[in-house]
This record gives structure tokens, C-alpha cells and sequence, in this order.
């Protein structure tokens, strides 16, 4: 929740899968791929963890154990044992296996061992409150594991407000905590109630390897300064602050979570599972909400400057004390092998300061800002990802997608190139070539009420699958660049308006087809392509109106022949609107065309010229059938052609209405009097950014 961390872009874990970044995957090789980058996080988990056996549970009564019996302001143990008891604490002063069971009244148990060996702390069905400070407190131990004895309930509070020695003391500051490296381990229940403000917390690691833990804490839930990592075990926290946390903001090589294994029921109020540095999971069950969790609907302020200003050189995020309400996130990276994870998030689902790869794991995700959002590299190469509700579906400034099942459902763009930790919204800068769409596999699915893939530099498309629905409104496009689309391989449908429209590059080595309607077309009116021999090319019903389609196919070919069809209906397999291995009964055959172009732009006539949008670039201008915007489109041109006066005059009224002093509605009109046409674009709700 509040850290100060500067994430550096070259940490090791990042150039571990940087070579994903420039792969030319094919479909064949996906799963090579997925098992690549899952053999990756497992080296990268190795490195940052490591379990000996006593992290493991144990039966303790091989162990020489020492029994102690709380008997609610009084205890009972052997005379010879190296315990202490006075005034309701209860001392440990060398490393064994100590058994409690009982219940221990606003008392506390300190352990302060004088040796190097490991403090076991059996729990065999304790209640322990103190009404002044931590119920369980590591003052100094070499290693102390907590057992949960199997069939047993333990519950562990502490007081509401704590009475320190000295008035600058902060420590302890959990009901569980721990100044040394801390284990819990066992298949037994511990409660705990962190009432002033943490739940269970270790100042250097924290493991965890079974249990059934429960925690509701005042603040943050579980804190391991140097790592947190999970084996196995349930659990369940509701905290008013992160649910797990990670804090050593000072060493390059601490800070990390990592996690293996378990069940997680997570509801906070800011993020839900916080790494200070790399956030590793290969496998696990997650239920997360934070915040709240996502609005019903996203608010969107409309904004005609956007994100003015904000693609210039992407540089390492340094955070600041605020809030912050995302799922899954980390300061450096996030690695994502395995597991299964609902999540339903005020802000980002999944957010890192710098780079994230998803390999495999069953993502469901409902966020009031960002699906998956990473400052600087996004690649998934396996996986099934569903954004159920956005405001964009995944955001970075270099997204790779070499595989894996994606559904992404927006309120603004489905997937935006952008950079740093906002890449959304207009864009008065030329496109730059450092941000980069490329797309080597997978099976893609965009619903957008903006742009479906928004890139602020280039998109590369080499396989894979692509369909698109949307945008309606003729503000945004359902292909957006600043540089170039280059296709040479994949299979790509995207239906939306036609005000904004943009094909793929002459340079591509596969060829398409732009399609404009007269007239919108209603949602599920089957789009059917077929040549000249009649053998159907595509069936696919789009999910919104639409009034455009583009279409690109190995299958089409220069100096073929092709018809396009509209309605009618379509048999054999369906998913996601696109149908295979049926039959198609024919609808109305809107045109016969032959392709001679790398994009032949096509109306109810015939084959007809590239279209311009005639709009400014910044806000999806056509693209010529080139692939490269028109003229007037160029993002660092909106003004070109203004004169001085009325430029200064513009920006003016753009500046009243970004700082409120003015409403969208009378920016317009001041801007309509002086002849000037802007559409109003959209700005991501404002959450921080962290």
C-alpha cells in the first residue's frame, strides 16, 4: 500500500524473458513457448526461495518437546524447561520445540532465544489476547516456526492499541510478529485479529507451507520484509490496508513474493497481493477483491486533451505514499505460471511497475481501470486471460503475444501501446519506435468501446487469431496506430464504425480487405467471405454494430477472385461469433472483387480508393491504404493547419476545460464559433498509478 521503491528496468528477472519479446512463434511452437517461460519462473523461484525441513511439519512429540498449559492469567511447564513467566508474558529463551495449548489472558508470548537453533512454537488449540501489545512477539531467534497441530483451532489477538517503553518505538506492530525469519507450517486453523494494525508480520521472511490461516487486521493482512512465500495452505484475510505484502524497498535482491501453491480469499481495501520487487506465482487459487472491487460501470470523464504530454521516454516508476487498490501487483515484476485467479479490483487487476509474463494459469478479471497493465513489457505465451470489464484491457509499451486464450471486454481501448505508467489517451507526440504490438499466436477476442488494438508506434502481426468488435461511434477505430501495421501472417477480423479507419501496411506480406457499408450494420449479422470456387473463408457474426470490416487471411491471395456476403446463416462450430466447419446459407452478396493490392478497400460498388477519416491522427485518422496515417493525421500535426491565433485560442480552451474551469459541452461550442472541429476523447478514470 505505501512504498518507495525505484524499479529497475534491467533487473535479471526481466532479461530472463526478454527473449520472448522478439519471438516469431507460430502456432506450432506456442506451447514450446509456454513451457519456456514456465522453465524460466521456475529457475527464478528457485533463486529467490529455498524450504528446509523444519519449514515442513513435523510430528512433534519426536522432539523432545517442552509442554506448556495456559491457564488463563497463569501458566504451567516443567521447572527445568528454559521458560520464563512474569507478569503475564511468557518467555522463550533457547531454541526447542515448545507445545502450547490452553488459553492465556492479555498476556503475550515473547520469544528472546539466546541460541542459534530453530524456536517451534507447536499450537495445540490456544486462545492468546494482550490488551497492550503483539499476542505473539520474535524479539530474537535464529528461526521460529509456527505449527498448526491438525484438528485444532488457534486464535491469536492483539490489543487495539499498543503500550511501548518508548514513544518512538514501532515495533511490533502485528498481532504475529516477528523481528526474525518466521514459518508457519501445519494443517491446523489459526485465527488471527490484527486490531491495531497488522495481521501476522516477519522483518526478514515469512514462509508459509500449510495451515488454514484466517486474518482480519486493521491494515495489512500477512508482511514478510524480505520475502513472503507461500507453499501451500488456505488463506483467508480481510484487511483494511494490502492483503500481502512485501517491504524491502532498500535491497535489489529482497522484497519478492512468491507463491507455489494454496487457496487465497483475499478482500482489501488497497492492493491485494503487493511486492515491493517481483511478484512470482506458478500455481494456486486466488480470490481477490480490492477496494471495493470494480464499479459497476466505469466512469469516464471525457477530456478532448486526453493524456497530453504523457508518451514521451518511458523511465523507472518511483512510488509515492498513496493509495492504492490493485489485485495482483508488484514494483518490478510479475511472473504468472500457473494457477487460477478471480479478481474484481477498484483499480488495476494486475499491475507492475515494470515488466509481466503470463505463461499459463486460468485469469478472470473485473477492473475499474486496467486488466493487465505493465510500465514497460507485457508477454503472455499461454493461458486463458478474460477481462470481463475494463477501462483498458491490457496496457504496455511493448506487448508480445506469442499465445494463449484472451478475451477482453472496455470501456476505452482493448489493448493500448502506449509506455510508462499511464500509455492511454491522446497522443500529441509522433509515434514512437519503441512501442511496439506484436503478435506472433494466440486466440485474441477485443470488445471495445474504443479503439480495439491501439498502439502509439507500430503493431506486428505474424499468427494467431484477432477478432474485434468495435468500436460504434466513429471517435475511435478498431485498428489505431502511429506508425505501421505489418502483417505477414494470422487471421484478423475487426468490425466497428467506419469514421476512423485504418488497414494494415502495403509492406505486409499478407494480403486484406477493408470493407465499408452504407449503413451500420446490426450486431450478429453474419459477415461471410468466400472465393471464387465458393469455399468459405469466413463466417463470423460480430458482437456490435458495425459499419466496417477488415479481414485478413493467408487465404487471400493477389489476382484471386472473392465475394463478401452479408446475413444469412451459418452452421458448424462457434466461438466468439467466428464459425468453422459448417455450412453457410447464403445472405445478400454485397460485392464480387478481385484482389490486386496488399489492402483493397472495397464499398457496395466495388473496389474503390483507400479512405481518409479527414480527422486528425491523434484521434485514428485513416490510413490511405498504406498502413501509415494520412497527412493531416500525423500525431505531432493537430495543429498544422491552424494559424497562430487560432492555435493559441484552441489551446487556451483545451486548458480551461482539462482544469474544470470550463464543461466538455462549452469547450465545444467555444471551439465550434472559431470553425475548429476536435472530437472529444476519452481520459481512464483517475486512479493512481502505483
Amino acid at each position: 500500500m505505501k512504498l518507495l521503491k525505484v524499479a529497475s528496468i534491467l533487473m535479471s528477472s526481466a532479461l530472463l524473458f526478454a527473449c520472448a519479446n522478439n519471438s516469431t512463434s507460430t502456432t506450432g511452437t506456442t506451447t514450446e513457448t509456454a513451457s519456456a517461460d514456465i522453465e524460466k519462473l521456475n529457475t527464478l523461484i528457485s533463486e529467490s526461495v529455498s524450504y528446509k525441513d523444519d519449514d515442513y511439519y513435523t510430528n512433534y512429540e519426536e522432539e523432545n518437546p517442552t509442554y506448556i498449559e495456559l491457564n488463563g492469567s497463569d501458566v504451567s511447564f516443567d521447572a527445568n524447561a528454559s521458560v520464563l513467566y512474569s507478569e503475564n508474558t511468557l518467555t522463550i529463551k533457547t531454541g526447542g520445540t515448545y507445545v502450547l495449548s490452553g488459553n492465556l489472558e492479555n498476556g503475550q508470548i515473547v520469544v528472546d532465544a539466546e541460541d542459534k537453533n530453530t524456536v517451534r512454537l507447536v499450537l495445540n488449540g490456544v486462545t492468546i489476547s494482550s490488551t497492550t501489545s503483539s499476542a505473539i512477539y520474535v524479539l530474537n531467534a535464529e528461526k521460529t516456526t509456527i505449527s498448526l497441530v491438525e484438528g485444532t483451532e488457534n486464535v491469536i489477538t492483539d490489543a487495539s492499541e499498543y503500550v511501548y517503553e518508548n514513544s518512538s518505538e514501532d515495533e511490533p506492530n502485528s498481532a504475529i510478529y516477528s523481528k526474525d525469519d518466521l514459518t508457519i507450517n501445519g494443517t491446523g486453523k489459526l485465527i488471527v485479529h490484527g486490531n491495531y494494525n497488522n495481521g501476522i508480520s516477519s522483518n526478514d521472511k515469512l514462509k508459509i507451507t500449510g495451515g488454514n490461516i484466517q486474518i482480519d487486521a486493521v491494515d495489512d493482512g500477512i508482511i514478510g520484509r524480505d520475502l513472503v512465500a507461500v507453499k501451500e495452505g488456505t488463506v483467508t484475510i480481510d484487511a483494511g490496508g494490502d492483503g500481502i505484502r512485501s517491504t524491502n524497498d532498500e535491497d535489489d535482491l529482497k522484497g519478492s513474493i512468491v507463491i507455489e501453491g494454496g487457496t487465497y480469499d483475499i478482500v482489501s481495501e488497497n492492493d491485494g497481493v503487493q511486492a515491493v520487487a517481483s511478484l512470482l506465482i506458478s500455481d494456486g487459487t486466488f480470490n481477490i477483491t480490492t477496494g471495493g472491487g470494480s464499479p459497476e460501470t466505469i466512469t469516464v470523464a471525457n477530456d478532448m486533451m486526453g493524456k497530453m504530454g504523457e508518451q514521451g521516454e518511458v523511465t523507472t516508476t518511483t512510488t509515492t505514499e498513496s493509495e492504492s487498490y490493485k489485485g495482483l501487483k508488484a514494483v518490478t515484476n510479475i511472473v504468472v505460471g500457473g494457477g487460477i485467479f478471480t479478481i474484481d479490483s477498484k483499480d488495476d487487476a494486475v499491475h507492475s511497475n515494470n515488466t509481466i509474463t503470463i505463461a499459463s494459469g486460468d485469469l478472470s478479471v473485473a477492473s475499474g481501470d486496467d486488466g493487465i497493465h505493465a510500465d514497460t513489457s507485457l508477454v503472455t505465451s499461454g493461458g486463458k486471460i478474460k477481462v470481463t470489464k475494463s477501462y483498458e484491457g491490457m496496457e504496455s509499451q511493448l506487448i508480445t503475444i506469442n499465445g494463449g486464450d484472451i478475451n477482453l471486454t472496455t470501456s476505452d481501448d482493448g489493448i493500448n501501446v502506449g509506455g510508462g505508467n499511464d500509455g492511454s489517451g491522446m497522443d500529441m507526440h509522433a509515434a514512437s519506435e519503441n512501442n511496439l504490438l506484436q503478435i506472433n499466436g494466440g486466440h485474441i477476442v477485443v470488445n471495445a468501446e474504443g479503439d480495439g488494438l491501439d498502439s502509439n508506434g507500430y503493431i506486428e502481426m505474424t499468427d494467431g487469431t484477432v477478432l474485434v468488435d468495435g468500436p460504434t461511434g466513429n471517435g475511435n477505430g478498431s485498428l489505431d496506430y502511429g506508425g505501421s501495421f505489418t502483417m505477414s501472417g494470422g487471421f484478423l477480423v475487426a468490425a466497428g464504425s467506419s469514421g476512423m479507419l485504418q488497414a494494415i501496411a502495403e509492406e505486409s506480406s499478407q494480403n486484406g480487405i477493408l470493407m465499408t457499408y452504407p449503413e451500420t450494420q446490426a450486431a450478429d449479422t453474419l459477415i461471410h467471405l468466400e472465393d471464387s470456387e465458393g469455399n468459405s473463408i469466413l463466417n463470423f457474426a460480430p458482437a456490435k454494430d458495425y459499419q466496417a470490416v477488415f479481414i485478413s487471411s493467408p487465404q487471400l491471395m493477389k489476382e484471386s477472385s472473392y465475394s463478401l456476403y452479408s446475413g444469412g446463416k451459418a452452421t458448424g462450430e462457434e466461438v466468439d461469433g467466428l464459425y468453422t466447419n459448417g455450412i453457410y446459407e447464403a445472405g445478400t452478396k454485397i460485392v464480387d472483387f478481385t484482389i490486386t493490392d496488399t489492402v483493397t478497400w472495397l464499398n457496395e460498388s466495388g473496389v474503390t480508393t483507400a479512405q481518409s477519416s479527414g480527422g486528425p491522427g491523434g484521434f485514428g485518422g485513416g490510413a490511405g491504404g498504406t498502413g501509415e496515417r494520412p497527412q493531416m493525421g500525423n500525431r505531432g500535426d493537430m495543429f498544422a493547419d491552424m494559424d497562430e491565433e487560432t492555435r493559441e485560442k484552441v489551446e487556451a480552451i483545451m486548458e480551461k476545460q482539462r482544469s474544470g474551469e470550463i464543461t466538455q459541452e462549452e469547450a465545444q461550442a467555444q471551439l465550434e464559433e472559431l470553425g475548429v472541429e476536435i472530437p472529444i476523447m476519452s481520459e481512464r478514470p483517475q486512479m493512481n498509478e502505483n
